[in-house]
Formats: structure tokens, C-alpha cells, sequence
């Protein structure tokens, strides 16, 4: 069974990989395989230097938050790439903050979608990329709202520095069989 794991930014996703990491259980980052596919396929590099003129991650990042379209030009050349390492990986776990809105939520079998109140994801994003609130919710407003990807995942784990993580995990483990 392939499971995906989403939230957006400021969630927690990745702290919760981590834990699931202290489990046994490696998790396929997708931010970090774009990246690293960005880095090292020719024929990404190609088309996203054609797309934008450069590969300077600052350039990409301004280009991606000019438009909407733009996101799209950038996703289209990216998300297809990322996809086929993750099917050629023996992963059976997927970390993606756009799971849904990539496409990449037909690639698992079950999702798990973790939490935070907005106000607990702006401070946390906005301390661990050392940005403005007005940068954290530009990058917040660019994903599905919290409520969308609540309804459409089949668990939850809330974040909230209130709830314990690993309780939540080791329930959700029981659930899926793992």
C-alpha cells in the first residue's frame, strides 16, 4: 500500500516524516527529489532555463509566485519528473505539501493529511525560512486551504503543540496495518 502524507506549509509534515523516520519507516520527500532532479536532470534544467532564463533557485522561486500560470509552467515540467522517481523508488510513503493539487494523490492509496492552526503554521514558517508574515501567507494562500485537505484525506494528525504526535502515529500505524 502506498500512503502519501500532505499539509500545508507550516503543518508539520515533515517533523511528523521524521518521526515516522524513528519508526523504520523512510518517507519519499518530493520538495527534496524536485530539488534534486532540478539539480541533475539535463532535460529538466533545459526546459526550466528556457521557461525562465536562469536556475538560481531565488529566480525560480520569484518567477513561481509572479502567476498562477507561471506555477503551472513550473509544475508541469517538474511534477511529471518527480512522479517517475517516486514509481521507480521501492518508497511505499510520499511526503507532498501539493499532493492533491499535483496530481501526485493518484500515485498512493491512502492519505494522511497533518494540521495546525494557521496562526501556529505563519510563526513556524515564518521562523524556519526567516520571512515575513506577508512572504509565509504569500506561500500559504498558494496551496488548497487546510479545510480542503482535511475533508478529502482518509486520516488526520493535528500538530497543534497541544496533541501528542506520537500517539496520534502509532494509532494511525494500527489503522493502516503497518
Amino acid at each position: 500500500m502506498k500512503i502519501g502524507i500532505t499539509g500545508g506549509i507550516g503543518s508539520g509534515k515533515s517533523y511528523v516524516c521524521q518521526l515516522l523516520k524513528a519508526r523504520g519507516i523512510e518517507v519519499y520527500d518530493c520538495d527534496q527529489a524536485a530539488k534534486r532532479i532540478i539539480r541533475t536532470s539535463e532535460d529538466v534544467r533545459q526546459q526550466l532555463l528556457q521557461l525562465i532564463g536562469s536556475l538560481e533557485k531565488a529566480d525560480i522561486a520569484r518567477f513561481l509566485l509572479e502567476s498562477e500560470a507561471n506555477a503551472k509552467k513550473i509544475d508541469a515540467i517538474v511534477h511529471p519528473a518527480v512522479f517517475r522517481d517516486f514509481e521507480e523508488s521501492s518508497y511505499q510513503w510520499m511526503e507532498s505539501a501539493i499532493l492533491y493539487e499535483s496530481g501526485a494523490s493518484k500515485l498512493v492509496d491512502r492519505v494522511v493529511v497533518v494540521t495546525a492552526p494557521e496562526e501556529v503554521r505563519i510563526q513556524r514558517v515564518m521562523h524556519r525560512d526567516d520571512i515575513s508574515r506577508e512572504k509565509a501567507l504569500q506561500w500559504m494562500q498558494r496551496q488548497w486551504p487546510q479545510e480542503e485537505l482535511r475533508r478529502r484525506a482518509d486520516y488526520e494528525i493535528v500538530n497543534d503543540g497541544q496533541q501528542d504526535l506520537n500517539t496520534q502515529i502509532e494509532a494511525l500505524l494500527k489503522r493502516i496495518e503497518i
